[in-house]
């Protein structure tokens, strides 16, 4: 976080002894895996114990906030990574749908102080999720995980300073 007081940076990518869950969406589920499997990708490349990975699985992303929350008071995680895909159709329902998701899973974040990132795909077109799913545009589901850790790391940081500062 450049410019904070200090000039501190906080946050980085090292995942060695973060705990972090992924809730994955089933609907769309040839591109959901194909986000779980950039995110574990991206946890395993930053440290994170294999073991030290939850994933459960949500009908839809719709859904995903309350598998979040789950996670979130279980106190097991330092972070959760939800993924999803919704894909435009010729209704309004997919922006119900991930506008319901968004605002969910940020309570969620904000509600257990908690990482909670939000690696759903909101796309037109099938072929532009495949794209955001491993394709031409990367991995989303990596970003979200990277996202994580980041998190994570930096919330520590400024729980471990305000302690040694004495609470302040």
């Amino acid at each position: 976080m450049a410019g904070a007081p200090g000039g501190t940076e906080r946050g980085d990518r090292r995942g060695a002894g973060l705990r972090v869950a992924i809730a994955v969406s089933r609907f769309n589920e040839h591109i959901t895996r194909r986000l779980l499997a950039g995110a574990r990708d991206a946890l395993r490349r930053c440290g994170v114990d294999e073991g030290a990975v939850g994933v459960a699985w949500a009908p839809g992303a719709f859904d995903l906030p309350v598998l979040a929350q789950a996670f979130a008071q279980s106190g097991r995680y330092d972070a959760v990574v939800c993924l999803g895909c919704v894909i435009r159709g010729d209704t309004a329902h997919d922006r119900y749908i991930a506008l319901g998701a968004a605002v969910g899973l940020g309570r969620v974040a904000l509600d257990a102080k908690l990482p909670v990132t939000f690696g759903v795909l909101t796309t037109d077109t099938l072929a532009q999720a495949e794209d955001r799913s491993g394709g031409a545009h990367g991995n989303k589901g990596e970003d979200a995980a990277l996202a994580a850790v980041e998190l994570a790391n930096a919330l520590q940081e400024i729980v471990d300073d305000a302690t040694a500062r004495g609470g302040r």
